[in-house]
């Protein structure tokens, strides 16, 4: 097939343009402010255990739980916008995180803190699957992957925001008025989608599809986990994306003040450090990927080993602090595992068809969110039992890296050798269709 027929926009094909870029902004935007409330807590995590009177794995909770709503939505997610369209899902979103974020400015107690962040990880995780699917409805197909990448690219940036803009909020005017104030950005993005966003072009309407039942979505569910390429993507994503989320998310701050005692400025600067490598990295591994097939798994283990290298240097350093330029590589490093997370997804969709790459990328993108509920949790347990000695709870990190490369390795040759089938078969059948 050469490179024309390739870029030629298919029958039917959603046409883009402009009016395209304006609707699926006003999503991006959603997924933005959601990504900014999600990360909130890891700018706020001291403040939090003082509010709130808890300790190290009573704070942790709070991210937990909040990943155990985002991981348990994902599927049930991208059945709801499949029967009640994109604009429905996020401004149910919406309304549900914009209420976590307010109810967690005035909670007045630990438990409704914890309600909050609940209601919060809800809201969430309607985003993301939707702002993929808003992209597949208004842009041509060959566009997919461009538009995917901007979408991490935008959330990531809401990072961003919650590192330089709301941690100096919380600190300049207090913890009630800044995260309220904030919850105001989600009132805004619901108007919007309200008011402008459309699920698709005029014309594109997609057909009617019947409820098919519980029976279908575990049949759905079932087949896209026999398949070895959605085992190993989840594997893939599950090694390579929790130590930077873990990081972002809540302990980093807490590390890099009481532990390796610097200044909340400066862990600031060293958490947007994440961030900006996450952003410059991520469009690094797309071209890689894009441009050659067969490096995803190299990309992925190379990542992983980087970060246990880079991990174990800063924790085994023999003074009582690391010095500044090994956190600065770590942290360079770390933000290498979002876009290396990304990779799982390459190895789940060729594994199936289009009528399942819904329930394959949900349940690879539960992998990452698993990993990253576990090691929150034993790292706030080892702290509280340890005296707060966070060379000892960091450690877990490697028992969970070695758990996924342990899975990927066994994994690896079957899905190679499924894909490397299924390839074939595509190319038979591509022959023998009639001109």
């Amino acid at each position: 097939m050469s490179g024309a027929m390739r870029n030629a926009t298919l029958p039917g094909d959603p046409p883009g343009g402009r009016r395209a870029v304006a609707v699926w902004s006003i999503g991006v935007a959603v997924y933005f402010v959601a990504v900014i409330f999600r990360t909130s807590l890891g700018v706020a995590g001291l403040d939090a255990a003082d509010r709130f009177h808890v300790g190290a794995s009573a704070l942790s909770t709070f991210s937990i739980l909040q990943l155990l709503v985002y991981a348990g939505m994902q599927i049930p997610v991208g059945l709801l916008v499949d029967r009640l369209g994109t604009k429905r899902v996020l401004s149910i979103g919406a309304v549900l995180f914009t209420a976590g974020q307010l109810g967690f400015a005035f909670s007045p107690s630990y438990g409704t803190a914890l309600a909050s962040r609940a209601v919060l990880g809800c809201g969430d995780a309607m985003t993301f699957i939707s702002v993929l699917r808003l992209g597949t409805r208004w842009f041509p197909a060959r566009r997919g992957p461009m538009v995917a990448q901007l979408a991490g690219l935008v959330g990531m940036a809401g990072n961003l925001v919650s590192t330089l803009v709301l941690s100096r909020l919380l600190h300049g005017i207090g913890w009630t008025p800044a995260f309220a104030g904030s919850a105001l950005a989600g009132a805004v993005v619901l108007v919007l989608t309200l008011l402008f966003l459309k699920d698709h072009p005029e014309g594109q309407e997609p057909e009617p599809s019947p409820h098919q039942g519980a029976a279908y979505v575990r049949r759905q569910i079932a087949a896209a986990w026999r398949e070895p390429g959605t085992r190993l993507g989840l594997w893939v994503h599950f090694t390579t994306q929790f130590p930077a989320m873990v990081f972002l998310l809540l302990w980093g701050l807490p590390f890099l003040v009481e532990a390796q005692g610097l200044s909340r400025a400066a862990a600031g600067e060293l958490l947007t450090l994440v961030v900006l490598s996450n952003m410059v990295v991520g469009l690094v591994y797309g071209q890689i990927v894009a441009r050659h097939h067969t490096a995803r798994l190299p990309l992925a283990l190379g990542t992983v080993s980087a970060t246990a290298l880079l991990w174990a240097a800063t924790l085994a350093y023999p003074g009582d602090h690391a010095p500044t330029w090994l956190l600065l590589v770590l942290c360079t490093v770390l933000g290498a595992c979002g876009p290396a997370s990304m990779i799982g997804f390459d190895f789940a969709r060729p594994a199936n068809p289009p009528e399942r790459q819904g329930t394959a990328s949900g349940i690879t993108n539960m992998g990452g969110f698993i990993a990253s509920m576990t090691t929150l949790f034993a790292i706030g347990v080892l702290l509280d039992a340890t005296g707060d000695d966070y060379t000892v709870a960091f450690s877990a990190v490697f028992v969970l890296q070695a758990l996924g490369v342990s899975q990927i390795l066994r994994l690896r040759g079957r899905a190679a050798r499924r894909e490397r089938e299924r390839l074939v078969a595509s190319r038979v059948e591509t022959v023998h269709v009639p001109a």
